[in-house]
């Protein structure tokens, strides 16, 4: 058996997997991240991530042969922050990926210290709330005794691997998410960089994702119900461990992950970069990705869902299906968050363009779907400018199951979409690539299975493109003002 770990925005997931890809047993513990101020999105690592991996690992070993397990890896939300003592205890709640927008100050601050030019030769990508090293600077300017008392930092896979293993790691997808402070073109930290963000703080030792990095130790296994011993690969960031549970391995495949945020990551034959865009490293040794992010998806529906009582979602996905495709001249721009790609704008915000006393409930909703499906549109084909052309998408993650929103993405997009039948996503990944990581299976094994195909309806295309024309436009137009408001928030 192998035994995979995701902790995600919204829960926590594990899959217990055979080596022939069978699901033998799955568990969820949900969980809300802390906002504790506007811009703020946190977590705490020891009673949420560790704990939570804790109660996952007893739950699905319970009653059966735990000596059967071969292996363990673990992904989560990130690119993530934590900082612990000597003994890895965090001293702080975990700062976490892009949504987290506190540290604008210090990416001004980063891009003029060394160059935005030098920055993005140095990581394939420019510096935004999605790297590590502003929310390091951030630290260490407004929490001077929490940064100062850190030995260590981590992510989010990388701290469940300190607390299995007693192992202090960073796996290189991870690390080429740390701007500035790895060296993307060497595969290695780039020291100057790091000595100035990271300072005192201890340097991981770096590993590939499907790396076996250490054993799980005694005291984890009491705690866990792992036995001691049992081999830990390295893990990644979630949506690299998504990618890789549905197949998406090959140059030219691309992921699109429908969660809380909405991902993308698409394998590439060589180096290429776009500055809208970010260059990393992938999940198998010496492979490249470029990726894209926006920071609003299913985090949005939800709180449109709120926002109108807490009807069902079946009722809202009804109420959308009989609206009209373009939501009757309704246009969401899903910057409820700031954004991420392409625009990495922290004080962005979401604009509701259109409204009239005529539309309804179901248009808006419909209208928060186009809206995040205008953004995928966007990023794709900025992915198109900087890479080969995708050779195929693959729709994964929990808002799959929203069918209407996967046709909607379809037809904005023009693009037909692969929908795994195997719909558990990283912590299957995680499984699979414990189960490669570890020996036990070749490493061309792919477990993934299409079980459909999404195609794109052709009579949408004209509102569509219409409609998306006067989306790109909407932020250039209405910026200083989001900005002004932005800048009221934060005082409020």
């Amino acid at each position: 058996m192998f035994l995979g770990i995701d902790i995600g925005t919204g829960s926590s997931k594990a899959v217990l997997v055979d080596s022939e890809g069978t699901v033998l047993d799955q568990a969820t513990i949900a969980h809300e991240m802390s906002m504790p101020h506007p811009g703020w999105a946190e977590f705490d690592a020891e009673s949420v991530w560790w704990e939570e991996t804790c109660r996952l690992s007893r739950r699905l070993l319970d009653g059966r042969d735990a000596s059967a397990l071969q292996g363990v890896c673990v992904s989560g939300m990130g690119p993530s922050l934590v900082v612990t003592d000597a003994d890895f205890r965090p001293l702080r709640p975990a700062i976490l990926y892009g949504i987290d927008t506190r540290a604008h100050r210090e990416i001004t601050e980063l891009n003029a210290e060394f160059g935005s030019g030098e920055l993005y030769q140095l990581g394939g990508k420019m510096l935004s709330s999605q790297s590590v090293g502003p929310k390091l600077r951030w630290l260490a300017r407004n929490e001077p005794e929490v940064f100062s008392s850190a030995t260590h930092w981590f992510g989010l896979n990388s701290f469940i691997v300190a607390r299995l293993t007693g192992e202090y790691i960073q796996d290189h997808h991870s690390a080429s998410q740390s701007d500035p402070l790895y060296d993307l073109q060497a595969n290695a930290w780039s020291r100057d960089h790091y000595a100035a963000v990271a300072g005192h703080l201890e340097v991981p030792r770096l590993a590939w994702p499907l790396d076996v990095v250490g054993q799980v130790h005694r005291r984890a296994a009491e705690l866990t119900g792992i036995p001691a011993g049992t081999p830990v690969c390295a893990g990644t960031i979630d949506a690299w461990a998504e990618a890789f549970s549905a197949g998406a391995r090959r140059p030219g495949d691309t992921m699109l992950m429908y969660g809380s945020t909405f991902f993308f990551v698409q394998n590439l034959h060589d180096y290429r970069s776009h500055e809208l865009l970010w260059t990393t490293t992938g999940v198998e040794k010496d492979s490249l990705c470029i990726a894209g992010g926006m920071s609003t998806s299913g985090s949005l529906t939800t709180w449109m869902k709120r926002l109108f009582g807490d009807p069902s979602f079946e009722d809202l996905v009804a109420e959308a299906s009989a609206a009209a495709p373009g939501a009757n001249g309704l246009i969401v721009l899903p910057y409820f968050a700031g954004e991420r790609t392409p625009i990495f704008d922290p004080d962005a915000r979401g604009t509701i363009t259109g409204l009239t006393l005529s539309h309804s409930r179901g248009d808006l909703f419909r209208a928060t779907y186009e809206g995040v499906a205008y953004g995928v549109r966007q990023i794709l084909s900025f992915m198109g400018e900087a890479a080969e052309e995708t050779s195929r998408l693959v729709a994964v993650g929990g808002g799959t199951q929203a069918r209407l929103w996967l046709q909607i993405v379809s037809d904005v997009t023009g693009r037909e979409q692969s929908l795994p039948a195997q719909a558990i996503g990283a912590s299957f990944g995680d499984a699979h690539m414990a189960a490669i990581g570890t020996g036990a299976v070749p490493p061309e094994t792919d477990w993934a299975v299409i079980g459909e195909t999404i195609e794109p309806d052709p009579r949408t295309a004209e509102v569509y493109g219409e409609l998306f024309e006067v989306y790109d436009g909407l932020y250039p137009a209405t910026r200083a003002a989001m900005h002004s408001l932005a800048a009221v928030q934060r005082r409020s």
